[in-house]
């Protein structure tokens, strides 16, 4: 089975980026910037390093290392322990990770909210970011961590950045390309064998990640079958239609479902 994993998954687990969740952690940045939601904020131009740094370490730690506010990826896992399972995701969550699944059977296609890299970049390589995130939690004051926390890159200097996908700078890493040759090599061991596409929250801002290639490999497989979970946005093209299961549903109320 090769599940293919979207934003709308983590939604259903309860990590929301709007409403009173976001309200909570960010009504400070809220009250002077107006924000309408946690992703807008991040991509806002702060005018200091501490204050963005004040803003990204608090969205850093209650979307990767706070507990998910639901069990809704262990119990997924549950109900998939007995499959040949290999997980594509867009989500830099990594709730798969932290609810058990070995990082072996995961492409984090997108990044990492739990990584940082050069901004340049200047060299290809990552760092992990818990305990300084934590402590820049601790330590920020009126919007803005103290300036001794503002991280930057051991080798040149330059500001650090998340190792999100947003531009041309993002940084493959050696942990990257291993866990994309691991998908790859599902994939080619799985061609044309009896295999499920299991599509859980994946919508239409980045397609050519998991939604593409799944209808792709459903068409060229005849003994594939899509499985699209999302609610809204259950679709599948007319080539693959007999072959597809499309369900308007949230991903919490099927595995509720599944699981009796």
């Amino acid at each position: 089975m090769l599940v293919g994993a979207g934003a709308g998954l983590s939604t259903a687990a309860g990590l929301t980026y709007s409403g009173a969740r976001f309200c909570e952690h960010f009504s400070d940045f809220i009250e002077k910037y107006d924000f309408p939601d946690m992703y807008s904020g991040g991509f806002f131009p702060f005018p200091t390093e501490e204050e963005r740094w004040a803003y990204w370490s608090r969205h850093i730690k209650i979307n990767r290392y706070d507990p998910v506010p639901t069990p809704l990826y262990e119990q997924l896992l549950e109900l998939l322990a007995e499959k040949d399972l290999f997980v594509l995701t867009t989500n830099v969550d990594h709730c798969f990770q932290r609810a058990g699944l070995p990082k072996e059977r995961l492409f984090y296609a997108q990044g990492d909210y739990g990584l940082w890299q050069c901004s340049v970049p200047c060299h290809a390589r990552t760092y992990d970011n818990e305990a300084q995130v934590r402590c820049m939690v601790a330590e920020q004051r009126n919007m803005r961590v103290p300036a001794e926390l503002v991280p930057r890159c051991p080798i040149c200097g330059a500001p650090m950045t998340m190792n999100l996908r947003a531009d041309d700078t993002f940084v493959e890493d050696e942990g990257w390309h291993a866990a994309a040759a691991r998908y790859q090599d599902f994939v080619r061991r799985h061609r044309g064998s009896r295999l499920i596409l299991l599509e859980l929250g994946v919508g239409g801002n980045t397609p050519v990640i998991i939604k593409f290639p799944f209808w792709r490999m459903a068409a060229e497989n005849p003994h594939a079958t899509y499985a699209c979970v999302n609610l809204g946005e259950a679709c599948a093209p007319a080539e693959i239609a007999e072959r597809s299961v499309l369900l308007d549903a949230s991903a919490a109320d099927v595995v509720d479902a599944l699981r009796g």
